[in-house]
């Protein structure tokens, strides 16, 4: 008897496990990617003698790669559409440039001309989405077009030539948490984020839990929930701890906070409200979408006119750490944004990706090229090192998808059926086929001679 109980207890131990990782698919794919992140932290950390987790590293690292990281967040609402934008370092440097110019040659202050580049990068997505949704141009072409208008109008309005913005403007691109309270050796207001985020983590475990207890779904053993809790919540106060010891005058960047509001935001979005899920369906089956009365015109034109909001943001962010705009802001930027959604585990075809993934993505990216950097590798072997991690990356999944599974974790973490043992007590024969009586057909009176 407990030979035969053995086996299905082995299995259900499995089972739980993989909860660790999340309730779906979905969730076990986004913690390996999450996996393949903390690896590569690892090696560098190694590699570079303990470097890459440093303070003063970490710090630089949010501060330098935050507007990539906005950019991934529209670029996979854009690619679940079914889309791509290859116009956001183009959008973005002319959103730069036009604010840099009303705060130096039209004295606006700085709020406004904030303003005014959300309302800029705006009507922009606007036109581009106007030309995907309702005229029919494929958005490639759309926004190819667009990389070739937006740098020409860079160029002509700040004349090839750098443009300065005040001290106050910034602090949204190179200010740190001030230092307020007593004197703790760390800064007070990191440390205060870092204990609320900790605290939202076991929040929204328990949360989790009581829905699931309401609804009557099956739920995983509290030593589950347990695990998750303190594996996350140390993860967070680990980090709290070195961005909090950072040098004097610094902590957590401005544009990280900035960053994390538009996680958390595009999150509740993407996946707990009708728009985000009509995004799903319509790069999903476009005509089946339509079929079900999702409007998929507005869906093209919503997520390419936000994606060009994003871009300007980032482009604002950048000229604000970098204290001027340039010509040559924002080269490259879109494929950095596109690389991080499809590692993040996004489809090429559209219908698949999450935030969450995409930022852990464009976090992959940004720690290879940190630790190259810190290692000394020159910039030429870093493109190609990056580009081998993304094709590898990507040729990865649509392997793994001709040969009928979502991912590599998704391989290692499904459930297999064990062979049947008939001589089992707990085995189920098979129903036997039940023999219906034909009933005789009534026949017609006028037939009844013949």
């Amino acid at each position: 008897m407990s030979t035969q109980s053995s086996a299905p207890r082995s299995r259900n131990s499995l089972k739980d496990i993989t909860k660790v990782f999340g309730s779906g698919q979905s969730n076990v794919r986004q913690f390996g990617i999450l996996f393949s992140l903390i690896a590569i932290v690892v090696l560098f950390q190694v590699l570079t003698d303990g470097l890459t987790l440093s303070s003063g590293n970490l710090i630089n690292l949010v501060s330098q790669y935050s507007y990539i990281l906005i950019l991934a967040i529209g670029m996979v609402l854009v690619i679940i559409a079914g889309h791509i934008d290859l116009s956001v370092g183009s959008v973005a440097a002319f959103t730069g440039i036009v604010v840099a110019t009303a705060m130096q040659q039209w004295s606006l202050p700085w709020p406004v001309a904030f303003i005014l580049g959300l309302v800029v990068a705006a009507l922009i997505g606007a036109w581009q989405g106007w030309w995907v949704a309702y005229v029919g141009v494929p958005a490639f072409i759309v926004t190819l077009a667009g990389m070739l208008i937006f740098r020409g109008g860079n160029q002509m309005i700040g004349n090839a030539n750098t443009v300065p913005v005040p001290g106050e403007f910034t602090f949204i691109g190179a200010g740190y948490f001030p230092e307020i309270g007593p004197d703790t050796g760390y800064n007070n207001l990191t440390l205060l984020l870092g204990a609320v985020l900790a605290v939202a983590v076991v929040v929204a475990e328990w949360r989790t839990r009581k829905k699931q207890a309401a609804m009557g779904s099956a739920e995983a053993p509290l030593w589950v929930s347990a695990v998750k809790v303190i594996v996350l919540a140390g993860v967070v106060l680990y980090a709290t701890i070195l961005f909090a010891g950072g040098r004097v005058g610094t902590s957590f960047p401005i544009s990280g906070v900035i960053l994390g509001v538009l996680v958390l935001f595009y999150s509740f979005i993407a996946t707990d409200t009708i728009t985000g899920r009509h995004i799903y369906a319509v790069g999903g089956n476009k005509h089946a979408a339509e079929l079900s009365g999702v409007k998929s015109r507005r869906i093209d034109f919503l997520v390419m006119m936000n994606m060009s909001i994003l871009a300007g943001l980032a482009g604002m962010i950048f000229v604000a750490r970098s204290a001027a705009s340039g010509p040559q802001d924002g080269l490259g930027w879109e494929l950095d944004a596109i690389a991080a959604v499809f590692i993040g585990g996004a489809a090429v075809a559209g219908g698949i990706g999450t935030v969450a993934g995409s930022i852990i993505g464009g976090l992959i990216m940004a720690v290879l090229n940190n630790g190259l950097q810190l290692l000394g590798v020159g910039a030429d072997r870093v493109q190609v090192i990056k580009g081998i991690v993304l094709l590898v990356a990507v040729g990865l999944d649509v392997w793994n998808k001709t040969q009928g599974r979502p991912s590599v974790i998704g391989f290692f973490t499904k459930k297999r059926k064990p062979p049947q043992d008939l001589h089992s007590p707990n085995t189920v024969p098979a129903p036997e086929p039940t023999i219906t009586e034909e009933v005789p057909r009534p026949v017609p009176a006028g037939e009844q001679n013949r």
